[in-house]
């Protein structure tokens, strides 16, 4: 037997259920079950956006384009 509860309740065992497993007003409805446990477990999330790193090697090869486009732009 697994130790995990069953998602679905009983509705013969369950309090508080109406024959055909409906709620009557002002009774809190069982809980749901869940899909936590369905899936992979993501032990590592990688980093969203940019790095400092990968932003000053765009800067220092962006700097060195437009000096080497005025430096032609004055030769001519």
């Amino acid at each position: 037997m697994s130790s995990e509860r069953n998602p679905d309740p009983d509705p013969r065992r369950t309090p508080g259920l109406e024959p055909g497993g409906g709620v009557p007003p002002g009774e809190t409805p069982p809980a749901e079950g869940s899909t936590s446990g369905a899936g992979p477990d993501e032990s590592h999330n990688p980093y969203r956006g940019w790095r400092v790193m990968p932003l000053i090697i765009l800067a220092v090869i962006v700097a060195i384009l437009v000096i080497f486009y005025i430096g032609y732009a004055i030769a001519l």
